[in-house]
């Protein structure tokens, strides 16, 4: 039985960064993995909006992700941040793992995607750095009322994937620097 999956993916004026995550997204939905995308938006005042629904995105303005993953086409959600890229071969690996397992998992982060030791020490990174995928019934008994993604993520114990995946805050900086 093939499992497939639906993306979801919080945003705040960030239409940069989701177009680079739609993009990688394509191959996935080419292979017939990824089945909808789901974008959250938190009162962005860019094109966003645009860009979701040029790719053919579902776009929710005003939302509570209870509510959300009722309406989700899935078997798995993968949360990912408006930014991050999945590295090449997530796809397959990610099939595999959907069709076998009933964990949640996260990608690595390849090594010079990490984080300085200076900021992992003073900082934590995003719930959602390495993304998250699991079955959508594990996520809607893991939601609780006013939850985001990133709460979500937090809530989670995941098994961590081979696959690669680029963090959202390298697509900020790129955007920033275009700017």
């Amino acid at each position: 039985m093939w499992l497939m999956l639906t993306v979801l993916m919080e945003c705040h004026d960030q239409e940069s960064e989701l177009a680079q995550t739609l993009m990688v997204l394509v191959s996935a939905a080419v292979e017939g993995l990824v089945r909808d995308v789901v974008v959250l938006d938190n009162g962005s005042a860019d094109a966003s909006s645009r860009v979701a629904d040029a790719a053919g995105c579902s776009f929710y303005a005003d939302w509570k992700i209870g509510e959300v993953l009722q309406t989700v086409r899935g078997d798995w959600v993968l949360l990912l941040e408006a930014g991050a890229r999945p590295q090449a071969g997530w796809v397959e690996e990610v099939a595999e793992y959907v069709a076998v397992n009933r964990q949640p998992a996260r990608f690595s982060l390849l090594r010079h995607h990490r984080r300085p030791l200076l900021q992992r020490l003073i900082s934590r990174a995003s719930p959602l750095e390495h993304g998250l995928l699991l079955p959508k019934n594990k996520a809607q008994t893991l939601v609780q009322q006013g939850m985001d993604l990133n709460a979500l993520s937090r809530a989670a114990r995941a098994v961590t994937l081979r696959s690669g995946i680029i963090p959202a805050r390298f697509a900020r900086s790129a955007a920033s620097a275009c700017r």
